[in-house]
């Protein structure tokens, strides 16, 4: 197996999209000529953007044009399974770009497995989160009215090779999701780790422990 991580830093989303979508590409043509290729763990922060899944409704981004320009933020359409969100600085976000063959995943273990390494990683810090039925990501206290999302998940898949992927809410602005209905959700809110732990989190600590819980879930 190789797994190649990799740091963007800070990166424009539509750099980023065009980067992840040619280490697709060309995993998949590797794959099926048979020949060598690597699996990819990409993480980066982007300045603020939208992004609208293929299934996404218009009407969950509740700004125009001009206050999107006044706001300082872009709006992307996207070919990614699920409905809009926000990615922006003092967010982690993680790109796999991964045959699932080679690791012996289907699609909904994949997005488990995603999910259980944030549950993981939020855990480290003492913070207990877990799953939603019917509502994709990694969530605190899901099934009560103070339920809140700390991580959205969306991903597309291709011939078992995976690109999109999570976005976790280290010590991002959480006042841009006032602007949306996150994911599609008009009863539910969101929240990072700064802001159940009352303190900023080094970005980088969370990275590496991030990646380390990705890595040991994916060998198991």
């Amino acid at each position: 197996m190789k797994l190649n991580i990799t740091d963007w830093n800070i990166i424009p989303y539509a750099e980023a999209w065009t980067r992840q979508t040619e280490c697709f590409d060309a995993l998949i043509r590797a794959k099926q000529a048979g020949q060598e290729y690597e699996n990819h763990i990409i993480l980066c922060e982007h300045p603020h953007v939208y992004t609208l899944g293929r299934s996404g409704k218009e009407g969950n981004m509740l700004l125009g044009e001009d206050q999107l320009q006044r706001i300082g933020a872009t709006l992307y359409h996207i070919d990614r399974g699920g409905d809009i969100t926000y990615h922006g600085p003092g967010q982690l976000v993680c790109y796999p770009i991964l045959n699932l063959e080679e690791f012996s995943l289907g699609l909904k273990e994949y997005v488990h497995l995603l999910e259980e390494a944030v549950i993981r990683v939020c855990a480290s810090y003492g913070i207990a989160a877990g799953r939603l039925a019917k509502a994709t990501g990694v969530w605190l206290e899901g099934d009560t009215p103070r339920a809140r999302k700390i991580c959205a998940i969306g991903v597309r898949s291709s011939h078992f090779v995976t690109m999109h992927g999570l976005a976790l809410n280290v010590n991002t602005d959480l006042r841009y999701f006032s602007y949306i209905n996150p994911c599609g959700f008009i009863d539910k809110g969101v929240t990072s780790l700064q802001q159940e732990l009352k303190r900023e989190v080094p970005m980088e600590e969370v990275k590496q422990r991030l990646c380390l819980e990705l890595q040991g879930l994916m060998q198991r």
